[in-house]
């Protein structure tokens, strides 16, 4: 019997389960807030040069002699989408200068400034405006963004293969317990070198969606692992909901920070609730505590157990690692896997960089701030919703085409509403956003699982790490292109980083149209099942008894890889 069957005998997801799951799950809200917590404490208030010699000078106009003053000292903008030049200063001779009727000089020079006032409207203080992040130093914000991500990237690959070696829960305590200590200290951050750090700890990948999707590969049942796949997103948009309702009650970045990384010192207690992977334990031959933990599962799930289903003739399999087995490269050495391929991880790359793009930028749309957040936050629970009731109605190749299609001409239809319509329109350009988040969340909770069931059974763990791998470059650049508006300016600022989203998401889209569908099939085993999974040739020769499709061969897009074992659990 093998180990998926245990489970079901067990109870795919029975009362022990879902205990374990909901456990799991609750690192996840912070993944989703520290996913995006930079685009709150790393958002850049409107700001101006300081006057020169004025020490008590202030953003907002303290005085009709201030506003003369400002009118003396700050050019006008070179766009209308702020109050003043936010990076220079007039430098004149004060014995011959003159100033035309609005109260500027005429025959002055515009300099660089070193110092600046900024605005509180939004926030108290955010680091950028702590430590200066604006004009020949904006870049650094885009680059701290986008350190968190790098992090991942890192963290995915070390953490992944070191959870491997020493156990799923030790890491992860481990994990939480650097994390913790990081994420607190980063409110004493005393330059941007140390921000960078901090945001960059790797640690954050198994305390995020490492953990929970090795835990629930490992211990849900077969029949429940796409939908329980999908559930854990919501988590995720609760971390998004939470830090918008934070950020807008405290509005400091150091006092947001310490509310969002105290609670994360909580899971250190996993150490005495969640038990060790079973999977692991039996990989590892430590088969009594396997089986002591198989055993509590049934008790919790009012399951009798007999010791037959332990005993030495019915030995416990894992998935076998043999000869045949595939290598990453076997994805590259026919056209068909190719092209297949190149555009599954061409699709990785861009829902990342889409979904996190547009949750980073949307802060720099027209209207309320906050707002703003908490709806690119909210979108994302019936974007969940419609995937788990259309996942196995339309189809994962359908479902997935018309969420990046969907999401991509909302982000571009901005254009026309940004550039084109007066300022009372904006919140259609808001809801467009919004939509275009929403097709990118349905996106992301789709990915998973179709690119799952494309990759053959041998190549699968290798085509999900490497599709892994790519989603974090996307996620690196979106930093980038989401705060690219920000060096351009004006209404063709604020279109660009949506019109560069939408457009990567239509082409994703339609190049998806290239994928076969997998709902239904019975999945590829081989690299020559995948070289024909599609064609009317791999139909015909399918059994009529296919496989439970893609639940029994479901693996972690961080990879869960498990040494091959058949020994007895009664050991």
């Amino acid at each position: 019997m093998d180990f998926d069957k245990i489970l079901t005998h067990l109870g795919d997801f029975g009362r022990y389960q879902k205990f374990l799951y909901f456990l799991v799950c609750l690192p996840a809200v912070f993944t989703g807030i520290f996913a995006v917590i930079s685009a709150i404490i790393l958002a850049t208030p409107d700001h101006r040069c300081k006057i020169p010699g004025y020490e008590n000078d202030t953003y907002s106009i303290q005085s009709d002699r201030h506003r003369e003053v400002i009118s003396n000292y700050i050019p006008p903008p070179a766009a209308n989408s702020h109050l003043y030049d936010q990076c220079h200063t007039y430098s004149f001779n004060h014995s011959s200068v003159m100033f035309d009727t609005l109260g500027r000089p005429i025959n002055g020079s515009t300099v660089k400034c070193d110092e600046w006032v900024y605005s509180y409207s939004v926030f108290k203080q955010t680091f950028t405006s702590k430590f200066n992040l604006v004009c020949s130093n904006s870049y650094k914000t885009s680059l701290a963004k986008s350190s968190y991500f790098v992090g991942i990237f890192v963290g995915a690959m070390v953490f992944g293969n070191l959870s491997d070696a020493i156990g799923r829960k030790t890491v992860f305590c481990i994990s939480v317990a650097i994390q913790f200590v990081a994420t607190v200290t980063l409110a004493w951050a005393p330059n941007t070198i140390v921000m960078y750090i901090y945001l960059y700890d790797p640690d954050r990948a198994l305390v995020g969606r490492n953990v929970y999707c090795c835990i629930r590969l490992e211990l849900v049942g077969p029949s429940k692992r796409i939908y329980t796949g999908i559930v854990v997103d919501y988590f995720f948009a609760v971390g998004l909901v939470l830090l918008s309702g934070v950020a807008y009650l405290v509005r400091h970045w150091k006092y947001i920070d310490l509310m969002c990384a105290l609670p994360i010192g909580l899971f250190l207690f996993y150490w005495w609730i969640l038990p060790e992977s079973p999977r692991w334990l039996i990989s590892k031959k430590r088969y009594k505590e396997a089986k002591a933990i198989l055993l509590r599962a049934a008790k919790y799930n009012n399951v009798v157990v007999s010791e037959y289903l332990f005993s030495q003739d019915i030995p416990v399999q894992l998935p076998q690692k043999d000869e045949k087995y595939g290598r990453l490269w076997h994805l590259f050495t026919t056209k068909v896997l190719l092209t297949r391929t190149l555009v599954i991880f061409f699709n990785w790359g861009v829902v990342n960089m889409v979904y996190y793009g547009l949750s980073l930028n949307s802060g720099n749309l027209e209207g309320n701030y906050y707002l703003n957040f908490l709806l690119s936050g909210l979108v994302e629970f019936p974007a969940y919703t419609l995937t788990l009731l259309l996942l196995d109605r339309l189809g994962r190749k359908w479902l997935y085409i018309i969420c990046m299609i969907l999401g991509g001409v909302s982000c571009i239809s901005t254009i026309f509403t940004i550039l084109y319509l007066e300022e009372r329109y904006q919140p259609v350009t808001i809801a467009l956003a919004m939509l275009g988040k929403l097709g990118a969340a349905g996106a992301f909770g789709i990915i998973y699982t179709y690119s799952a069931e494309l990759f053959p059974t041998v190549v699968r763990n290798a085509g999900m790490g490497a599709s892994s791998c790519i989603s974090r470059i996307g996620a690196i650049a979106a930093p980038y292109i989401a705060d690219s508006g920000n060096y351009i300016g004006g209404s063709t600022g604020k279109a660009f980083p949506l019109a560069v989203f939408g457009s990567l998401s239509i082409l994703a889209g339609l190049l998806s149209l290239h994928l076969p569908e997998t709902m239904g099939q019975e999945l590829p085993e081989t690299i020559e099942d995948g070289i024909q999974f599609g064609t009317p040739t791999y139909k015909s020769k399918a059994d009529a008894n296919t496989k439970t499709y893609m639940n029994s061969t479901y693996v972690s897009t961080d990879a869960c890889p498990l040494e091959t074992d058949s020994q007895s659990l009664s050991e």
